[in-house]
């Protein structure tokens, strides 16, 4: 069998790459605080004396002592509490929506890529037909016959982003099918599925590990306009797309309320990518530029 795409990556000094540094770095603060909400803000929700406690400033405290390191928007609440619980539903929805499009993605393209005839050609037409569809214009239109949720964005997400990883995957399959070691493991009596389960995929997962890492910030992307646009996560559960739109109408007289979750979605898009790129380069140096 050729040399794993693990130890590949292992050989190499992947974290000497300024990229892969930023991105991981970014994207684990980003996780960690996903993950620590309750420990490291108070309750989202929360709402006192909103006539007191609106549109306070980065680096206030209210009349109850609270203090607000993001400052808090029209209702009172804090700003950086909204922050960190949405990184879990931005951040949640962007990498389950993607895991959705590379599981669809990877059986679909394995099955075209390793079984031709009609199960090969039904399988590329309906992946041809499904990128033919303007995605944007689709996400819209499903989004829109359905009660927004989260649980909804991540099923559209999904559902409109595999056809990209299944050609990856199928263009994949059918050059390793050629290979010395699949033709040897067929002579040995290895049957189909098993040659495909134990002898491609393994071989074929450098684009989809590249394509899942490029795909994170463009869900995490696509999820924030649709809340943004009211199509995605309903509030009052935080997200960063509705964080941003509740604070465009207070851009002159608090700037923060927006801000804070504009900043914290472009690092974390362009960390995304960065990353996406330095595994690209690392598995697959042929693509370097």
């Amino acid at each position: 069998m050729e040399k794993h795409w693990l130890l590949r990556a292992r050989d190499s000094s992947f974290l000497r790459d300024p990229r892969a540094r930023f991105g991981m770095a970014v994207l684990l603060l980003a996780l960690l605080l996903a993950l620590c909400a309750p420990l490291v803000a108070v309750d989202p929700s929360l709402q006192r004396d909103i006539v007191a406690t609106r549109f306070l400033p980065p680096l206030s405290t209210d009349q109850h002592g609270t203090f607000h390191l993001l400052g808090t928007d029209r209702f009172g609440r804090d700003v950086w509490a909204r922050l960190v619980f949405g990184a879990r539903v931005s951040l949640g929805v962007g990498l389950l929506a993607v895991l959705l499009s590379v599981a669809i993605g990877l059986a679909v393209g394995a099955a075209a890529g390793f079984w031709q005839g009609r199960v090969g050609i039904t399988l590329l037409g309906l992946t041809d037909f499904a990128l033919a569809l303007p995605r944007v214009v689709l996400l819209l239109l499903l989004a829109s016959l359905w009660q927004p949720s989260a649980a909804l964005v991540i099923m559209v997400l999904g559902l409109t982003g595999w056809m990209t990883i299944a050609r990856l995957v199928h263009s994949e399959v059918r050059t390793l099918a050629a290979r010395p070691f699949v033709e040897s493991a067929v002579a040995l009596g290895v049957r189909g599925p098993r040659v495909l389960v134990r002898h491609i995929l393994p071989n074929a997962l450098t684009p989809v590990i590249v394509a899942a890492a490029l795909g994170v910030g463009n869900a995490i992307m696509l999820e924030a306009g649709l809340s943004f646009l009211g199509l995605g996560v309903q509030p009052p559960t935080p997200s960063w797309g509705n964080l941003i739109a509740s604070g465009r109408d207070t851009l002159v007289n608090a700037p923060w309320v927006a801000t804070a979750p504009g900043v914290a979605l472009v690092l974390v898009v362009v960390a995304a990518t960065l990353l996406g790129d330095a595994v690209r380069d690392r598995l697959d140096p042929a693509q370097r530029r």
